[in-house]
């Protein structure tokens, strides 16, 4: 046997890559990692091509035990790593050799670790991408004890750093930046968007961030109860329904909706959005 066996999942264990992009038309969502830097990161460190799928964890609790020599590494949400119990670096390139254990601890910040593997896990493709989409289903179903994860082929680039300087993940506020539109107009006080702060609920998944009204700042007004036409929605829309209480759409979102979307989140916090955890505080700034 060769591979990884997977002993342990945490409260879920899903394989990503970067996404199926190009079928939006037929119906089917981008979806891949949350935090797509982490990934592409883990991936770098491993030589493997950036878009290589690995393992997204929730939490942490991942333990597994490898049938060969791997090279692999742990990005994003600082879990602790243990090979056969000795610890070892995050953001950092471990080796592991036949019948070691690796197991992660849960992460004290951030939501979810990235495993990478070198040579990517070797799963099928379904339209173009090993990434799991919770919203329709499409993909590997979520990891499961006595799972056993096949390695691709050894890529020819050799790593070229053994540990990534990163900034630390952190559980205080985020500052996250928003364009406003493309229906503002939908409501009477599109600016209360930016005003005070807002909480991550339990209520979230890889489909969207829900979020809660922290104190005693206003929540978003509508002009009207009319439903829009269902349109498309980008990965980063804030949808409001009726409650007021917006929804950011993380990567297994829908490509349509009906509420009105009052603004986007720029790319570049996309990520962080992603390792936002329950009762995490958010302050939007508009640009």
């Amino acid at each position: 046997m060769s591979g990884l066996e997977i002993l342990e999942t945490g409260p879920l264990s899903l394989i990503q890559d970067l996404g199926r992009t190009g079928h939006l038309r037929s119906g089917v969502g981008v979806s891949g990692a949350a935090d797509r830097r982490s990934l592409r990161l883990g991936n770098r460190l491993v030589g493997n091509s950036e878009d290589a799928a690995g393992v997204e964890i929730l939490m942490g609790g991942l333990s597994l035990r490898s049938h060969q020599q791997v090279t692999l590494a742990f990005t994003g949400a600082p879990a602790q790593a243990y090979r056969d119990g000795i610890p070892v670096g995050h953001s950092s390139v471990v080796v592991a050799g036949p019948g070691q254990v690796v197991r992660l601890d849960y992460a004290p910040s951030g939501l979810r670790t990235y495993l990478s593997i070198r040579g990517g896990i070797a799963v099928p493709e379904i339209l173009g991408s090993r990434s799991t989409d919770t919203l329709s289903g499409i993909g590997p179903t979520p990891l499961k004890p006595n799972d056993v994860l096949p390695i691709g082929p050894t890529p020819a680039v050799f790593p070229l750093v053994d540990v990534a300087p990163v900034q630390a993940v952190s559980n205080g506020t985020l500052d996250i930046r928003v364009i406003f539109g493309p229906r503002a107009d939908r409501f009477s006080n599109p600016e209360t968007l930016l005003q005070g702060r807002w909480a991550v609920s339990t209520d979230s998944d890889r489909i969207g961030a829900r979020l809660d009204r922290v104190g005693d700042d206003a929540l978003l007004q509508r002009t009207d109860g009319l439903e829009l036409p269902t349109e498309g929605v980008a990965l980063g829309s804030i949808q409001v329904p009726p409650s007021g209480q917006p929804v950011i759409f993380l990567a297994d979102h829908p490509i349509t909706g009906g509420y009105p979307v009052v603004g986007v989140v720029t790319d570049a916090d996309i990520d962080r959005l992603g390792q936002a955890r329950p009762g995490q505080q958010i302050r939007f700034i508009g640009i």
